[in-house]
C-alpha cells in the first residue's frame, strides 16, 4: 500500500498507514461502515414509527417527537465527553467499546416500559453516537492518502447512508408491523454483529503519541472549530425537518397509505447513497466550494418538498433529493480535520454533535410550526431557512480565514 504523506501533528499511528493491505483497509471500511449502519438506523427508524409510539404509550405524536430530541442531546453531550475522557486509549477498543454500548441501548429502548422511561433511555443510548462516527472517520481516512481522505471517509459513512436504504425500511417495517419495540431489538442484534467485524477487521494500535485531555480541548480554543460546527448544526437542520415529520406529512398530506411510508424512506436512502458518493468525491476536489454549494443545493430542495408535500409522486422525488444533503457530511468532517490542528478526535467527534445539534433543533422548529398550525408541509421551508443560516455562518468562516491569512494546504 502507498504510504501515506506524514500528516499535521502525526495524529494518525505512522505503524496503521503503512501496514494495512488494501484488502484489508476494505474490510475494515466495511467494520467501521457497519457501525454508522446500526447507529443510523437506530437514529431514524423512530421517525417513521412515531405514530406507532404515541399510540402505544398514549401521548401525541408530537410528545413522541421528544424522544428524537432526547437521543441528540445524548449525542451533543456524549460525543465530547467520551472523546475527552477516553483520548488516551487505543482507537479500534475504543470503537468496540462504543459499539458494545450502543447495541445495549437499544436493547434497553425496546424494554422501556412508558414515555419517561423511553425518553431516558433514548439519551444514554444516544450518547455512543457522536464519538463513534468521529473516531470512525479518523480511523478511515488513516488508511489513505491524504488525498482521498474524504473518499475514505464517504465509504465509511456509506453505512450511515446505507441505513436509510435499507435498515431503517426493514426496522420500520418490522416496527409496524411487530411493534415498534421489535425495531430496537433488530437494531441491539445488528450492533452486536458488528462489535465482531469491529473486533475481526479493524486495525490494532497503540494510543495515540501525546493524546491527552488536555491536547483534545484545546480545540475549544480555535475559532474555525467552532464556525465549522456552527455550518454542521444550523445548516444540515433542514434535512431533520422533513425527516422527523416525514410520516404524517406523507399520510395527512400525500395521502399515502401508512404502509407505503417505508418505501417513500427507501427514496430518501437513495438519496443519501448518491449524496455521499458524489458529494465526499467534490470534497476531495475543492472542499470549501463543496460546502458552499451543497448548502445552498439543501435550500432550493427543502423549498420543493414543501412545494410538492401534496402530490404522492412528485413529493417522493422530493424527498430524494433532499436525501442527497447529506453530501455535505464527509466534507465537514475533513475540514474540520484541518482546522483542529492536534485535537482531531474531539472536533471530529463534535462534528457529530453538531449534526445532532441539527436534529434536535430541526425536529424542534419543525413541530412548532407544524404547532402553530402552519401545517405538515412548512417543515420544507422551515429547514431552507436553516440551510441559509449555514451558508451565512460559512461565509462568516470564510471571511475570517482570509482575514489571518491561515490557508490549510489541504484545502482546496
Amino acid at each position: 500500500m502507498t504510504t501515506l504523506p506524514r500528516q499535521r501533528n502525526e495524529d494518525t499511528p505512522p505503524s496503521v498507514q503503512r501496514t494495512v493491505p488494501p484488502r484489508h483497509s476494505g474490510w475494515a471500511e466495511l467494520a467501521l461502515g457497519g457501525g454508522g449502519f446500526v447507529i443510523n438506523t437506530s437514529e431514524i427508524v423512530i421517525m417513521g414509527l412515531l405514530p406507532n409510539v404515541a399510540g402505544d404509550l398514549g401521548i401525541s405524536v408530537l410528545q413522541a417527537g421528544h424522544v428524537i430530541s432526547a437521543y441528540a442531546l445524548g449525542v451533543v453531550i456524549g460525543a465530547p465527553l467520551i472523546a475527552v475522557i477516553a483520548a488516551r486509549w487505543p482507537r479500534h477498543r475504543l470503537l468496540l467499546a462504543l459499539m458494545a454500548w450502543f447495541a445495549a441501548g437499544n436493547f434497553a429502548s425496546a424494554l422501556a416500559p412508558h414515555y419517561s422511561s423511553l425518553i431516558a433511555v433514548r439519551f444514554v443510548a444516544g450518547l455512543p453516537h457522536g464519538a463513534y462516527f468521529g473516531v470512525a472517520s479518523l480511523v478511515a481516512a488513516s488508511l489513505v492518502p491524504a488525498t482521498e481522505r474524504a473518499r475514505a471517509v464517504g465509504r465509511m459513512m456509506l453505512g450511515l447512508t446505507g441505513a436509510t436504504l435499507a435498515g431503517v425500511p426493514l426496522a420500520t417495517w418490522i416496527g409496524q408491523t411487530l411493534g415498534w419495540r421489535a425495531a430496537f431489538v433488530l437494531v441491539g442484534a445488528i450492533g452486536l454483529l458488528t462489535c465482531a467485524l469491529i473486533f475481526s477487521w479493524v486495525p490494532r494500535a497503540a494510543p495515540i503519541k501525546g493524546a491527552s485531555p488536555a491536547r483534545e480541548l484545546s480545540a475549544l480554543a480555535r475559532k474555525q472549530v467552532w464556525l465549522t460546527l456552527g455550518v454542521g448544526s444550523v445548516g444540515f437542520g433542514g434535512l431533520f425537518c422533513v425527516l422527523s415529520y416525514i410520516a404524517p406529512t406523507l399520510t395527512h398530506l400525500a395521502g399515502l397509505p401508512e404502509r407505503f411510508v417505508p418505501l417513500v424512506l427507501v427514496a430518501f436512502g437513495v438519496g443519501m447513497v448518491l449524496g455521499n458518493l458524489i458529494g465526499s468525491w467534490l470534497a476531495d476536489r475543492a472542499l470549501l466550494r463543496t460546502i458552499g454549494g451543497l448548502l445552498i443545493w439543501n435550500a432550493v430542495v427543502l423549498s420543493l418538498f414543501s412545494l410538492t408535500a401534496q402530490h404522492a409522486w412528485m413529493t417522493t422525488i422530493a424527498v430524494l433529493l433532499v436525501g442527497t444533503g447529506v453530501a455535505i457530511a464527509p466534507a465537514l468532517q475533513v475540514r474540520l480535520m484541518d482546522v483542529a490542528e492536534d485535537a482531531q478526535t474531539l472536533a471530529a467527534a463534535l462534528n457529530h454533535s453538531a449534526f445532532n445539534i441539527a436534529n434536535a433543533m430541526g425536529a424542534w422548529l419543525a413541530g412548532v410550526a407544524v404547532g402553530a398550525g402552519l401545517g405538515w408541509d412548512s417543515t420544507g421551508w422551515v429547514g431552507a431557512l436553516l440551510a441559509l443560516g449555514g451558508l451565512l455562518i460559512f461565509a462568516v468562516s470564510l471571511a475570517d480565514e482570509r482575514r489571518n491569512a491561515r490557508p490549510h494546504p489541504l484545502v482546496s
